[in-house]
Order: structure tokens, then C-alpha cells, then sequence
């Protein structure tokens, strides 16, 4: 197949995927900036912790989703360790024109936040699914669309490490706020990769400070690309809250 044909056959895949509800990103070219090859992530660091050679920690819990102040939908997750790497599992449901779509992803990473291995699905007015495996920098997707052949396709970063934001799985903020250095602060530039978009590119982090919310004192990253902005507030590492402007997307943990 000439990359011209494969091309048009990703876009009629990710076109069966768009019906589905994104609620953060709706990814297009362009979507994010360095979209061809991510930049290098600052480099991960140890800390204490139920794992002390990760930079992770343990957590569990539910995110409300809303969407102009209404429901639309909730993700269970949890991110643990397993042997020497750590295990980020998401189930989210949301709440979409055509009734409502599960989404499911279980990431593996190593502890100094280089992913291993990313498997997703979505099952709602279409079922899909899709596998990524790393090495070093390079990722290997093959994505599986009912009623398509499968497609495969492989992204070179320039940096083993590589966050991925998928959509509707919002604990993998939480991973991204973890390999954000905390005592180095100031803007960092991540690679990124969203699975069920196939979208590669970079995100800048920076740090706001501290930020009262609802009396409680979070600390603030803001979450950048070329035409995306969004506002994670946390508790140490423990993710409270997600604001998308843009979108008029709120995500709360219960």
C-alpha cells in the first residue's frame, strides 16, 4: 500500500472514531505542536514512595465527567505497581448522542515513566480497539476498526519517554503531572501520543503554584499544544481536578 492510500485509509478509520464522544481533545492535524517528532521529556526522577525507585505513586478512585456544568459520564481507575513496572488502568463511560461508550485502557509503564506496552478499546455505535509496544523511542500501534482491516503504523519520537493522553482516560493526567519535575518547575516540553487518535506530537507543562479551590489549596499545572489549554489541579500527586475552557469540560474526583 503507497503512503497515499494508507493515509486515506487512516482517515476513514479515525473518521468511524470520531463518532464516538471526545470530550478533551478532538485531535486533527495540527492538533499539537512538533506534531511529526516529539521532544525529549526532562529526565524522570527517583523518590520515595510505596516504590521507591519510581517516580509513581499509588491511587484509586472515580472522576466525575461534566460537560457545560451537566453529566457526561464517569472513569474508574487506579494506577499500581506490578513487579518492577506500574500498571495505569481506566474505564470510563460516557454519555454520547447515540447512547453510551465504554472506553478502556491499561497502560504499562516502566518505574522512570517510559511506557512498555498501551491497550484501548471503545465499544458504543462502533467497536475499536488498538495495541501500542515501545521500543526506545519508537511506538508501534495496530488498531482494529469493526468491520475494517487492521492498520498498523509506527511514530519515532526523539525520547524513550513518551506520555500518553488518550481520550476520556483522564488518570493519565495524573501520570503526566508525575513526570513533571516538581523542584525543577518552570515550562517543560513532553512527547505525547494519543492512541485512538494515532496523534503524535508535544504537550508544555508549566507550574501555577498553589490555588484555592473550593478552600483547599491544590497545586496547578497548566497543560499546553498549539491550540489546546488545559488546567490540572492537584494534591500532591493525587489529581483533583481537570478544567478544559475550551471544551466547557470539568472532570472532579468523587
Amino acid at each position: 500500500m503507497n503512503s497515499a492510500a494508507k493515509r486515506g485509509r487512516m482517515a476513514a478509520l479515525l473518521a468511524v472514531l470520531a463518532a464516538g464522544a471526545w470530550i478533551l481533545w478532538a485531535p486533527a492535524a495540527g492538533s499539537f505542536a512538533g506534531r511529526a517528532h516529539g521532544n525529549g521529556a526532562p529526565a524522570a526522577r527517583l523518590s520515595a514512595g510505596s516504590n521507591p525507585a519510581s517516580i509513581f505513586t499509588r491511587d484509586k478512585g472515580t472522576f466525575r465527567i461534566l460537560v457545560n456544568g451537566q453529566p457526561a459520564g464517569k472513569e474508574e481507575f487506579e494506577i499500581a505497581p506490578s513487579g518492577g513496572d506500574w500498571i495505569v488502568h481506566g474505564h470510563a463511560e460516557i454519555q454520547a448522542g447515540q447512547g453510551v461508550t465504554q472506553v478502556t485502557g491499561t497502560l504499562e509503564l516502566h518505574a522512570d515513566g517510559t511506557p512498555v506496552r498501551y491497550e484501548w478499546s471503545i465499544e458504543g455505535a462502533k467497536k475499536a480497539s488498538g495495541v501500542i509496544t515501545f521500543d526506545g523511542p519508537t511506538a508501534s500501534t495496530e488498531l482494529h476498526v469493526e468491520g475494517a482491516q487492521p492498520y498498523t503504523q509506527q511514530f519515532k519520537f526523539n525520547s524513550p519517554q513518551i506520555a500518553i493522553l488518550d481520550n476520556n482516560l483522564y488518570e493519565q493526567y495524573a501520570v503526566l503531572a508525575q513526570l513533571y519535575d516538581w523542584d525543577k518547575k518552570g515550562t517543560q516540553t513532553f512527547s505525547v501520543l494519543v492512541p485512538q487518535a494515532l496523534t503524535p506530537g508535544t504537550v508544555t507543562v508549566d507550574s501555577l503554584g498553589k490555588q484555592e479551590v473550593n478552600g483547599k489549596e491544590l497545586g496547578e499545572l497548566r497543560v499546553k499544544s498549539e491550540d489546546l489549554e488545559i488546567d490540572l489541579y492537584l494534591d500532591g500527586a493525587r489529581l483533583e481536578r481537570i478544567v478544559a475552557p475550551a471544551s466547557n469540560a470539568e472532570i472532579l474526583r468523587d
